[in-house]
């Protein structure tokens, strides 16, 4: 092994992972939501985050949506 390499011939690149990085986000969750998906994380083996990530992305691949029904003021 070199004591020192020199690094000036190397060529920049793009991060091909870049595309695929994951952006942070702050969310509110319930709690029994919060405890519901770290049970599952759990028994899973991977991390609640992970596992909620991949829940909304199976949301996402089928096109869920979501049905909301607020009662009507009277």
């Amino acid at each position: 092994m070199k004591a020192e390499y020199d690094l000036s011939k190397l060529k920049a690149r793009k991060n091909p992972y870049a595309s695929k990085l994951k952006k942070p986000v702050t969310m509110r969750l319930s709690e029994d939501v919060l405890e519901y998906f770290k049970g599952m994380a759990e028994e899973a083996g991977i991390p609640y985050q992970s596992l909620i990530n991949l829940y909304l992305r199976d949301c996402l691949a089928n096109h869920r949506k979501l049905q909301i029904n607020w009662p009507q003021a009277v």
